[in-house]
């Protein structure tokens, strides 16, 4: 793994130097342009072992460039697009879970669907009921062994979830997609099944603290002690489902974007901004249904439906805004890097063919 200080990888400065056409326009925003849009390429190649240090470069630059870049890579068009994925491979990622755990409890359904209830945090509670009684429709009709059966034909279902993010991180690290259709339908197969259990697990830490509890206020007798205990058994709780939230953050910026070479970073400031603004606006929309519940005027009877996909929609905004900062955090520091190295020069930009 090469950081950003080191040198750019064999023969990489002459392909940079040459791939870009002699450039004489009047526009001087253009070599600008240009000369940053040949970063991308060494950002794929090279990627930083750590996001938090920006190098001196300004935050408002990050902010400015992921600004522009939030209307150049159309991530609102895009956002809509995952919205409408995370809907379809909604119930299908639901069953293939429910089917994992019902290889382990045959109570898993009932299980599972106290696990769902946790999902009120951040979903209205009027589309968490459409899914709770989709899903429990979905599992009634089904006995053990046909869940078990259909898990492969649910995680094909559920992974054009996944797909769909890799196409728009793809779009996000400009990068081509170059992948061929069967390793990158497998690798989102795998992260779909992964992304699963991670929620699962996440859902089930909120549980276990809340059944922890209940148990502390019924045994401890010490009003102030119970109420403490259970206090901090919840905040345990929410920390492990924090990490695990953070975990299924990293593991979509990893495995998402087609990449040269993939660095891993546990939080990095795109999946904690990714993650605030995606915990802001979920209670947002919470709070706009509650008081402003509007859609079943205006929509009828899809109005359930409607919520749930604005709630997609803002999730699927959120997850590709953390990825563009991340990007734009890698692009800035290398350009800033290369430019110093002499590497990437104006001149070069602006008449490659002089420097051959």
């Amino acid at each position: 793994m090469e950081s950003a200080s080191q040198e750019p990888p064999d023969g990489a400065a002459e392909s940079v130097r040459f791939a870009t056409p002699p450039y004489n326009g009047p526009f001087p925003n253009e070599r600008a342009r240009r000369f940053r849009s040949l970063v991308w390429g060494y950002v794929s190649q090279s990627p930083l072992q750590s996001l938090w240090n920006l190098e001196g470069i300004p935050a408002k630059v990050i902010v400015r460039n992921t600004w522009n870049a939030l209307f150049t890579d159309n991530l609102l068009g895009r956002s809509a697009e995952l919205g409408f994925y995370f809907l379809f491979a909604l119930f299908p990622t639901l069953l293939t879970a429910c089917s994992v755990l019902g290889l382990a409890a045959r109570s898993a359904v009932t299980f599972y669907e106290h696990l769902l209830q946790y999902l009120s945090i951040v979903v209205p509670p009027s589309a968490l009921g459409m899914v709770l009684e989709a899903f429990n429709q979905t599992t009634a009709a089904a006995s053990s062994g046909k869940l078990t059966f259909g898990l492969v034909a649910a995680l094909w279902s559920a992974s054009v979830g996944f797909s769909s993010i890799q196409s728009s991180l793809n779009v996000v690290y400009r990068v081509p997609e170059n992948r061929p259709y069967w390793r990158a339908r497998l690798s989102a197969i795998g992260i779909t099944f992964l992304l699963s259990i991670v929620l699962t697990c996440m859902l089930a830490s909120l549980l276990t603290a809340d059944f922890f509890a209940r148990l502390a206020r019924r045994h401890i007798y010490h009003h102030f002690l119970a109420n403490s205990a259970a206090i901090s058994l919840r905040c345990v709780g929410w920390i492990v489902a924090t990490a695990l939230l953070s975990f299924l953050f990293a593991l979509i910026y990893y495995f998402g974007p087609d990449v040269k070479v993939s660095q891993w970073h546990w939080l990095t400031p795109g999946s904690a901004l990714g993650m605030a603004g995606w915990f802001g606006a979920s209670l947002a929309l919470r709070v706009y249904v509650h008081y402003f519940d509007n859609y079943s005027a205006t929509y009828g009877s899809l109005g359930t439906v409607i919520i749930l996909l604005t709630w997609f929609y803002l999730s699927g905004l959120m997850l590709l805004l953390g990825g563009e900062i991340n990007s734009e955090i890698e692009a800035a520091v290398k350009e800033k890097k290369l430019a110093a190295m002499g590497v990437l020069k104006p001149e070069i930009i602006n008449n490659p063919a002089a420097t051959s």
